[in-house]
């Protein structure tokens, strides 16, 4: 068993070599640039909407407020009529990245940790790399990936964007992978 402060190095060098990843991926690569299609007639919904001012979150339409609305034909034609929208609305003005970087990277150091925890659990100290791999590698992968395989089953997300994001996933799985391998105490 290996203990998390020991691995500090590993979680913080495969959180700087996914984040730098996932820079690469989005800035240079540009695989990902159609993952959100543009809605047509743009300006005319932006105008239709703007009168509600609505605030910055998550929203369903039409939406029930419990089962037995479910059932009702007045929902149901609802439903027939559409739109039929899950939407998040983010609040007005350019972005900051500079906060969601830093979320970013943080979040990427947690999912360092979690592999540390369970690499550190699995193996020994002089781990054969290969080992050391498969158990940081595997995990960094499941949290960066699979988690996102839900939003297309429940929310019908593209399954052509999940599919980027699982590929990017892997990516970072393999880079966490390689780095605790490499820097696993011997």
């Amino acid at each position: 068993m290996v203990p998390i402060m020991s691995l500090w190095m590993p979680i913080l060098l495969s959180a700087v070599f996914s984040f730098l990843a996932s820079w690469l991926i989005h800035m240079m690569l540009g695989y990902h640039k159609n993952d959100y299609r543009k809605v047509p007639a743009e300006d005319q919904v932006m105008d239709a909407l703007r009168p509600f001012d609505l605030p910055p979150g998550d929203y369903m339409v039409p939406r029930v407020s419990g089962p037995a609305e479910m059932k009702s034909p007045a929902f149901a034609e609802k439903m027939k009529r559409g739109p039929v929208l899950i939407a998040t609305v983010l609040p007005n003005g350019m972005w900051a990245m500079a906060p969601q970087l830093a979320q970013w990277f943080v979040y990427c150091v947690v999912i360092g940790v979690f592999a540390a925890y369970v690499a550190g659990r699995a193996l020994a100290p002089g781990a054969p790399y290969l080992s050391v791999f498969r158990f940081a590698g595997t995990t960094t992968f499941a949290c960066f990936g699979v988690a996102l395989w839900q939003d297309s089953i429940w929310y019908k997300r593209s399954w052509a964007t999940t599919a980027k994001h699982t590929l990017d996933s892997l990516i970072y799985g393999l880079l966490a992978g390689g780095t605790f391998g490499w820097l696993w105490p011997r």
